[in-house]
């Protein structure tokens, strides 16, 4: 019988903690969101033995157990909480070689907590060339736990790790510092009013916000059996803890961790003059997302041809040789464009995915992090704002997440506010097909013109984030001042890997989320498109004929002018023609409008609708994008002219148009009036983006 642990990796931002992670997991690994919270929850499955099994969970990265931020609290509630099925059977704390110290501060808090802890000494091939040298054997001592030296990148320690997961029940709870020591006369008292409780735990009980174990929080401030202390005392009392903890590692340090000092003029002090420069850090990037854009744009075209085609010799083998009828019909005509409209962009949204992912490997991403905290601060947005709005150029569901590490809440407010305005994934379909179609693919001085409006749309987003912070910001009044602290990683060449992972991982669940939403709008689209009310619908067949009696048509053209008479008087067109009047000033017509109105649950359906729509009662067995350039308006121009897809552009860049992310602000929030709020307002600003852009082109 196969005995399964929970293990928790535990370790400092940057450590490389998601490494270690994916390197005992691989592909064998989930993420998800915490029961009744919206931070992403990842857990993966090792073997380590013939009759274990190891079901790790990657815990939010977190410096201490005094938690200032919620993804820190989450670290500390789980730690308490022996009753949560994820509470870890054994802790491994992921430390960098070159910070250990301040690594060791984390390690101590929780060896205190009488946890079964694995120290991991991670970018262990560093060591030689960093200049510094280890005694593991007398650290193991120190620190009376098992001490493993892990390099990810040369695949080394990891076998250790897991013989020393397999027998954690070997391994000592005895804590790391005599809790007493930080204020003998106040932690007597209190060990008298529990004395069945762990000390330390009574500690962090009484100094952490949480609310979820049988020890009640005010009960043990409120016992008669020792002093309640304010909270400036507590303060103190945290602050002495820290002292007392750092004496200790120092003292160990001095016997088992030697490093050379560093030469100011080092290769990582070079490369960030240049890279955070006031002037050249600013165009370093500017030219890097110029090359990253350009790139999505070449390298995904001949894939994208392929998928295209595929899915249309998909649909003409089904439509040929499956019986004729309404499941043939709901197949050719809703199914697969409907999947074929979102699947064809996988390799432009693998390929961003791939650039995020290699950057933040090789650590220029913090860097342009801390880079960009000097122009965001007059805009009111914190330095940690970054972070989201970076972020939220995968999706703003997660961004919005990644707000909980801003302690300030006049600054996360805004900046979840603010957030869905960086354009995410999921607009890039959008992007990509209306760019095709009226930006003309060709260069200036080897740059491609659709690869620069690409850029272009996503600066757009950017900067309309920038002017809505500085509006909110003077609109939220607040006095308390936030200050900003980013660690700035050593630079090291990206594991191919963890790349690939990432990109697998992030690819895997856009599509797997998308698909869901794009099949059962498809299905619905479908039926509302082939179905209608009326005789206008049931005789299409006899009132066109007639209409077209003493004119010359051919069989093919009058069954065009069927489908789409049909089509008009449908329940979807009947949707279409009724808000028609709103959005005819913007260039779009009824069909457009019911592309529009189907991608409020997600943005990415509005070319799975579009495909959907114009394949109803079409024989033609085209590409969508070939369908979209041939759709005509009444005057016989093109209906995807500049005009039109620039408007379009500028509405999907600024509208909300994502159900999942209000429903997330509304959690993170805790109140219907902000998301609503977002709502109206982005909706209103990409109306007038639309009209205003529209009007001047046309």
């Amino acid at each position: 019988m196969i005995n399964n642990i929970n293990v928790a990796l535990i370790g400092n931002p940057n450590t490389g903690k998601t490494s270690v992670f994916n390197a005992l997991t691989g592909l064998n690994q989930k993420v998800g969101n915490y029961p009744g919270i919206t931070v992403e929850k990842k857990i993966g499955f090792s073997p380590l033995n013939k009759l274990t099994k190891a079901r790790i969970l990657d815990l939010p990265g977190t410096y201490s157990l005094n938690a200032s931020s919620m993804d820190e609290s989450l670290v500390v509630e789980l730690l308490l909480n022996k009753n949560d099925p994820d509470y870890p059977d054994v802790a491994v704390v992921i430390t960098d070689v070159e910070n250990l110290k301040r690594n060791l501060l984390l390690f101590s808090q929780i060896k205190d907590l009488e946890i079964p802890t694995i120290l991991v000494v991670n970018m262990s091939d560093q060591i030689s060339r960093s200049g510094i040298k280890i005694d593991v054997k007398k650290l193991k001592e120190k620190l009376n736990t098992e001490v493993i030296l892990v390099s990810t990148r040369k695949n080394s320690g990891l076998s250790d790790l897991k013989k020393a997961l397999a027998d954690y029940r070997m391994l000592s709870i005895k804590p790391f510092l005599d809790t007493k020591i930080i204020d003998k006369e106040y932690f007597e008292s209190l060990q008298l009013a529990f004395p069945n409780q762990s000390l330390y735990k009574l500690w962090l009980v009484i100094t952490q916000d949480i609310n979820f174990t049988k020890l009640d929080r005010q009960k043990v401030s409120d016992s008669s059996a020792f002093r309640s202390l304010p909270k400036s005392q507590l303060k103190n009392l945290q602050q002495r803890e820290t002292i007392h903890r750092y004496k200790l590692i120092n003292q160990i340090l001095k016997e088992t961790y030697k490093k050379k000092l560093e030469e100011a003029t080092d290769l990582r002090s070079r490369l960030d003059n240049i890279l955070i420069h006031k002037f050249w850090g600013y165009v370093i990037f500017f030219f890097i997302l110029l090359i990253v854009f350009q790139s999505i744009f070449e390298w995904s075209s001949l894939p994208m041809d392929f998928i295209d085609n595929s899915f249309n010799k998909i649909g003409e083998w089904a439509r040929e040789n499956m019986p004729r009828g309404i499941l043939n019909d709901l197949i050719t005509e809703g199914i697969i464009p409907g999947l074929g409209g979102i699947i064809i962009f996988i390799p432009q949204i693998a390929f961003l995915f791939l650039f995020i992912s290699f950057l933040e490997e090789t650590g220029y991403m913090s860097r342009v992090v801390f880079l960009m905290d000097r122009g965001l601060r007059k805009y009111g947005l914190s330095g940690k704002s970054v972070v989201p709005l970076i972020s939220g150029t995968a999706c703003a569901i997660p961004a919005i997440m990644a707000t909980r590490n801003i302690e300030n809440w006049k600054d996360r407010l805004i900046t979840i506010l603010v957030v869905p305005f960086t354009t995410c994934s999921a607009r890039l379909p959008v992007y990509m097909i209306l760019i095709s179609l009226v930006i003309p693919d060709n260069k200036i001085l080897g740059i491609n013109y659709q690869g620069l409006s690409l850029m272009g749309l996503y600066l757009v987003g950017f900067f309309m984030a920038i002017a809505s912070a500085l509006i909110l910001n003077r609109l939220l009044k607040t006095s308390y001042k936030s200050y900003f602290v980013v660690e700035m990683p050593n630079y090291k060449l990206p594991l191919l890997k963890n790349i690939l992972i990432t990109v697998w991982e992030k690819t895997r669940t856009f599509i797997t989320e998308a698909g869901k939403i794009i099949l059962a709008i498809s299905i619905l689209l479908w039926f509302m498109a082939s179905f209608g009310p009326g005789q206008n619908f049931l005789n299409a067949d006899s009132i066109i004929i007639e209409k077209f009696s003493e004119e010359p048509m051919t069989d093919i053209e009058l069954d065009r002018e069927i489908s789409t008479y049909r089509l008009e008087n449908s329940y979807i067109g009947l949707l279409g023609k009724s808000i028609e009047p709103l959005i005819t000033p913007l260039g779009y017509d009824w069909k457009i409008g019911i592309a529009l109105i189907s991608s409020f649950a997600a943005r990415e359906v509005f070319i799975g609708t579009l495909a959907t729509i114009y394949s109803v009662g079409s024989d033609d067995q085209e590409t969508i994008k070939n369908r979209m350039a041939g759709e005509l308006k009444r005057d016989g121009t093109k209906l995807f002219n500049l005009a039109t897809g620039i408007s379009l552009m500028l509405f999907y860049a600024f509208a909300m148009q994502c159900m999942s992310t209000l429903a997330i602000v509304k959690k993170e929030t805790n109140s219907w009036k902000w998301p609503i709020i977002q709502l109206l307002s982005m909706t209103v600003i990409a109306y007038l983006a639309a009209l205003i852009s529209f009007q001047l082109l046309k």
